[in-house]
């Protein structure tokens, strides 16, 4: 079952921290939010990940050893979007609350993302180069926006017999 979470005021603190890039606490209902930071490193997403493949997609490329980012999150998301953005083909790999998560191709234009539900608490987000210690600027879109949900349908007229 699914209940309805209070609404609660827009809340975005972007900081720095332990990470190398910035850092973002979020709350529900916040407005959309956008971290900055450069990818890549010389270690592999498979070895960062302990695993090759999740449920999410392929973990590639190389990343640094410390993240590029954390997002706090104060209270479970029915729905998030992360996407990256960068002219190069970046990779993305998320450690959180319940396990590991990566992603190469999210969109049309080989950008990663990662969308669904998620639990509160703290996710290290690393973005990575497909070559070993490749950089590149990227941005991380973050949207409670769900496309899919907004979208709405044309309903067909009914169809009667001759």
């Amino acid at each position: 079952m699914f209940l309805p979470l209070p609404a609660q005021a827009q809340q975005i603190v972007v900081t720095g921290g332990s990470s190398i890039f910035e850092n973002v606490s979020l709350s529900p209902n916040f407005a959309n939010a956008t971290i900055r930071g450069i990818s890549g490193g010389p270690v592999s997403a498979t070895q960062l990940a302990r695993q090759s493949e999740t449920d999410t997609g392929a973990c590639l490329g190389f990343v640094d050893e410390q993240p590029d980012h954390t997002m706090q999150l104060t209270s479970r998301f029915s729905y998030l979007s992360l996407q990256v953005q960068s002219t190069a083909d970046t990779t993305l790999v998320v450690r959180g609350p319940g396990g590991t998560w990566c992603n190469d191709n999210y969109s049309l234009d080989f950008n990663p993302g990662m969308s669904g539900e998620w639990l509160p608490g703290t996710y290290e987000i690393w973005v990575g180069s497909h070559r070993v210690n490749r950089y590149y600027p990227y941005v991380i879109q973050i949207s409670e926006s769900n496309p899919i949900a907004n979208r709405t349908v044309p309903v067909a007229p009914p169809v009667t017999a001759p």
